[in-house]
């Protein structure tokens, strides 16, 4: 199976922990500031690039949808309010994460129809053919091993059914880049460490983005793995793409 240079990408250079177990470890560490510097960082533009994400998959009216690094659940509460499936499943790797997730779901009312759940995207307990849609948002960078985990997410995956993708990417206009690296490598793990005292989960967020295979190489890698009708479109200038494959 392929390994890609961000699959060797890590948070805390001198721990003993393999990626996953960083990367766990880390969101946990976060996920009471995740939410609000997710909405400073972004100046709120990644609520709309999550909705233009969760709009791919209207086309397949899907019932059953699996949120992949669901994190705080926020794509899975915007699947439900805008696509109305049965159920949404959110599987993540952090315990942290997860429940504030559920405390935001429970305040909505909405533990009927969005369940989260402790779960490794690259061993994703649930049978063969059972989503007809999987999201995951800024969540296959921190993949310990990229191509195994969208083998699984295409293994769960029912046929006819749709992976949409959404993942930050590197600019490519002249001006704006220059401006997008000095955000990228002061600003923002400086705001982390203020806010959320942890300069490195922003400085990990910044090397992962660099090293990550984008645009038409992450789709090449979805086709590898089997995904059809694959295609992407960068939002915002660049600094992220959506993606999209059906089985």
């Amino acid at each position: 199976m392929a390994k890609f240079a961000h699959d060797k990408i890590v948070p805390f250079q001198n721990s003993g922990l393999n990626k996953k177990q960083q990367v766990a470890q880390m969101f946990d560490s976060i996920a009471y500031r995740y939410d609000f510097l997710n909405r400073f960082l972004s100046v709120g533009i990644d609520v709309q690039w999550r909705k233009k994400a969760i709009r791919q998959l209207a086309s397949v009216h899907p019932q059953n949808v699996l949120d992949v690094a669901t994190g705080t659940g926020d794509v899975a509460i915007m699947t439900y309010r805008m696509l109305r499936p049965a159920a949404i499943t959110g599987i993540d790797i952090s315990a942290g994460m997860l429940e504030h997730g559920r405390k935001k779901i429970e305040k909505l009312g909405l533990q009927n129809q969005v369940t989260l759940v402790l779960g490794d995207s690259e061993t994703i307990q649930f049978p063969d053919n059972t989503f007809d849609a999987i999201t995951v948002a800024f969540g296959v960078r921190n993949f310990e091993n990229l191509e195994k985990g969208l083998r699984e997410m295409y293994r769960v995956l029912k046929p006819g059914g749709k992976l949409v993708v959404l993942e930050f990417s590197r600019p490519r206009k002249a001006g704006f880049k220059g401006i997008y690296k000095l955000y990228m490598n002061i600003v923002a793990p400086g705001v982390g460490k203020f806010f959320s005292k942890n300069r490195e989960a922003y400085q990990y967020l910044n090397d992962s983005v660099q090293a990550f295979p984008e645009r038409d190489q992450f789709v090449k890698i979805m086709e590898t793995v089997g995904y059809s009708n694959t295609y992407f479109k960068p939002l915002t200038m660049g600094i992220c793409c959506y993606y999209c494959g059906s089985k």
